[in-house]
Parts: C-alpha cells; sequence; structure tokens
C-alpha cells in the first residue's frame, strides 16, 4: 500500500511525533494553519470517514477520547481549539487515510472555509 499516513505510521517517513498509543497517532501538521496544528490519524487504514463500520469505529473512538489530552499536551485546552475531518476530494481531503486536524493557538472565525 502506498499511503503516506501509513508509512509514517510504521515510521518509514519522518514525523514530529505530538501523542501515540496502541490506536492512534498524532503528529505535527508540515503545513500549520495555526500556531498548534496537529494530525489524528487511526493506526489501521482507514480510507475516509465514507469507510468507517461497525468494524473499524473503534479507532475513531479513540481519537476522540485522545483528543483532550493531545489538546493538553498543545496547551490549548483551556482558551479553546478546533477539530476537522476532511472527506473526499470535495471536501479537502488529500491523504486518503482517515485523519482528523486539531489547530489551535489562535482565535478561528466562522463560518470555517
Amino acid at each position: 500500500m502506498d499511503c503516506l499516513f501509513c508509512k509514517i505510521i510504521a515510521g518509514e517517513v519522518p514525523s514530529s511525533k505530538v501523542y501515540e498509543d496502541d490506536m492512534v497517532y498524532a503528529f505535527r501538521d508540515i503545513a500549520p494553519t495555526a500556531p498548534e496544528h496537529v494530525v489524528i490519524v487511526p493506526k489501521t487504514h482507514i480510507a475516509s470517514a465514507n469507510e468507517i463500520t461497525a468494524d473499524n469505529v473503534k479507532y475513531v473512538t479513540a481519537i476522540w477520547k485522545a483528543i483532550p489530552g493531545i489538546a493538553k499536551i498543545l496547551g490549548v485546552s483551556e482558551n479553546g481549539y478546533r477539530v476537522v475531518n476532511n472527506c473526499g476530494a470535495d471536501g479537502g481531503q488529500t491523504v486518503n487515510h482517515l485523519h482528523f486536524h486539531l489547530m489551535g493557538g489562535r482565535e478561528f472565525g466562522w463560518p470555517a472555509g
């Protein structure tokens, strides 16, 4: 499989790790859009949110359980942060491995985009 995020998880491509457990890997985004910007991925290949099933939803649950702790590590839990998932080409997904962006350290406006 030629998946960038699978290669990062396997240690084949370097990353700046922020958090890791048995189901989740989080690393600094290489093109951050906020002072704190990490990418959070499941440690199994799930192509996008469209591919979440009863068999793999435990990885998504693990990500959401990890998010508050990652925000605390980054120092953004007190003032707030944004979590984003892009799904498919029109949704802005550029790597076909389910991932969430956790961004903080600045105020975000609404609407997003």
